[in-house]
């Protein structure tokens, strides 16, 4: 065990205690007595016992309460008005002078009489912390027992429980963040429950013990045997991600605490608290000053979940019909000056790995704001054809042509007399065209009439070099070859109003046909509202997670000015991208 030390390292500890203080002193210990321990075992006890996070805990709590008790202003008397009147009727017995009649008129005033009365009041209080005492039936069998007294108002405790599988225990499973628990500092996670206000919680099931809790308001104790284990520090959650799906915990089956689950809809930016939990995490919306987390599935759990319902949400393939050409590309129009040309639509082709693609959950982001000496960011519009996409991008375009600007498109087709090449088209051979293919240049691209039509990445680029804002409308499945750091897109989807609302307002327009070789434009029919809305809702269904914006296009001037809005403040207000456009 312990040798005895001698006087020289008595007094040495004597000067630690009275110059760095206890807990200092309960830091430096063990390494102070290393020299006079016996065995390896003895030390590995010390250590054990001096680095004990409770004791640590308690010598901080009484090195507090000794500096209040040094630093508390003790009153010199408490009889100060009782002094006075005494002092008064002593003075009134003496010759008086000025400076007696003065301290009279003095002591005689009220204001000064209710000082002294206050000062006796307050000096005669002991403003000390007043304990609860302890209560009278704690089995003395238990060694480590807290009792946890908690005002609870209309919120929720903050903390979720369980039925331990082996010992059939009630123990802590996680603590909310934020949350009236977490703010105590007083209930860990693995406590062990053992009574709630007085009832015994070990015959009872966890929905039971929630239930009391729901009931209970004002001031709950709780009679909990601390867990043993380690508890690491955690910080505040720096962590943002954007929601991909929309979320209702009280539909949730699989959610531990109905109660404690934090709804979304898809695009909300939600602050991760805690991923302590693999399974759940706890978050809050982005933004709000209430602290308490909530719990949402983890990013895994729900992606793992989803898959195993995956046939049921297979994506479905947008339907081509000869006429709608709802899977034709109609972007080419605008960088023609001919409208004869407008039926050179061509069958883009679909990539099977972007319609099957991964179900979407959570992405993380970050806040990103345009600099003045950045590009312009991409913007991709998309929407079902006839729906006025390109009337949008052409108001646009007319608005203001320096700060607008569209691809050109390339082609394998000979060039007409009166089109030049790099204006409405770039000309190249079929051989050209199907090496760029090779070489992954082509954002989309497709057949028509046995030549190829194309946008190709350098032709964005030619845009966004010129210092203009690139308008670009593809197929929806495309946008995801498009986000990436280079072009850091916003994503506009275009929908249609309600199919009475196409009937009422599109019945003197009209659609262009693909079925014959002059690409005539003709009224549009109930199967084209018909087919609008069933891809819209197609698209918004299965890339809805990819858009930034959703303008519905009822009336023309109204959508274009949301629009208009929409890209002011595109180039001024800060909005959240992918971590990785930043970060990459």
């Amino acid at each position: 065990m312990l040798t005895t030390a001698g006087g020289k390292s008595r007094l040495h500890f004597v000067f630690y205690f009275r110059f760095i203080g206890l807990y200092e002193l309960l830091v430096a210990l063990p390494a102070q007595l290393q020299p006079h321990v016996d065995s390896q075992e003895d030390l590995t006890f010390l250590w054990d016992v001096f680095g004990e996070k409770s004791l640590h805990s308690l010598v901080k709590i009484h090195e507090k309460l000794h500096y209040y008790e040094k630093q508390n202003p003790v009153p010199i008397l408490q009889g100060a008005a009782a002094l006075a009147d005494d002092l008064a009727e002593e003075l009134q017995n003496k010759p008086l002078n000025s400076e007696i009649r003065e301290l009279l008129k003095l002591l005689s005033k009220p204001n000064v009489k209710a000082l002294l009365s206050v000062h006796d009041t307050v000096a005669q209080k002991n403003y000390d912390p007043v304990l609860p005492p302890m209560p009278d039936d704690i089995d003395n069998e238990e060694d480590s027992v807290k009792i946890i007294r908690l005002v609870k108002n209309r919120e929720p405790l903050g903390a979720t429980i369980k039925k331990d599988e082996q010992t059939g225990a009630i123990v802590v499973a996680r603590i909310m963040r934020g949350g009236a628990a977490d703010r105590s500092g007083l209930i860990h996670v693995g406590d062990e429950l053992r009574e709630v206000n007085g009832i015994p919680v070990e015959d009872k099931r966890p929905e039971e013990i929630i239930q009391i809790l729901a009931q209970s308001q004002g001031a709950i104790t709780f009679k909990i045997i601390p867990s043993i284990k380690e508890e690491t520090p955690s910080k505040e959650g720096k962590m943002f991600i954007k929601a991909l799906f929309d979320y209702d915990p009280n539909e949730d089956k699989a959610i531990p605490c109905k109660e404690a689950g934090l709804s979304f809809k898809k695009g909300d930016i939600l602050q991760i608290m805690s991923q302590d939990d693999a399974t759940w995490w706890q978050a809050k919306h982005e933004g709000d000053a209430n602290p308490r987390a909530g719990l949402i599935p983890s990013k895994h759990f729900q992606e793992r979940r989803l898959a195993l319902r995956r046939p049921e949400i297979l994506v479905q393939p947008l339907k081509v019909s000869s006429r709608k050409s709802s899977g034709f590309r109609r972007s080419f129009r605008l960088s023609r000056k001919d409208k004869k040309t407008n039926k050179s639509m061509y069958e883009c082709k679909r990539s099977d790995q972007y319609d099957t693609a991964d179900v979407p959950t959570y992405e993380e982001v970050t806040p990103y704001r345009r600099q003045t000496n950045e590009k312009y960011r991409l913007v991709v519009l998309v929407g079902p054809v006839g729906v006025g996409l390109n009337e949008l991008k052409r108001k646009l375009l007319i608005s203001d042509t320096q700060h607008y600007g569209v691809t050109v498109p390339h082609t394998t087709r000979p060039r007409r007399s009166q089109e030049s090449d790099g204006v409405e088209y770039i000309f190249i051979s079929k051989h050209l065209f199907e090496t760029d293919v090779q070489n992954n240049k082509f954002i989309e691209y497709g057949e028509y009439k046995n030549n190829y039509y194309g946008t190709s990445i350098d032709s964005v680029r030619s845009v966004l070099a010129k210092n203009k804002v690139c308008l670009l409308d593809v197929q929806p499945h495309t946008v995801k070859h498009l986000r990436t750091l280079e072009f850091k897109p916003f994503v506009i989807f275009i929908k249609p109003p309600s199919i009475e609302r196409l009937r009422e307002t599109r019945k003197n327009a009209k659609i262009i046909s693909s079925r014959d070789d002059q690409g005539a434009a003709k009224p549009f029919t109930e199967d084209d509202f018909q087919e609008m809305i069933k891809s819209a809702q197609i698209m918004e269904s299965q890339y809805g997670h990819l858009f930034d914006k959703t303008i519905v296009n009822d009336d023309l001037a109204v959508a274009f000015n949301e629009l208009k809005t929409t890209f002011d403040k595109l180039e001024t207000d800060t909005h959240w991208v992918p971590v990785s456009w930043l970060h990459s």
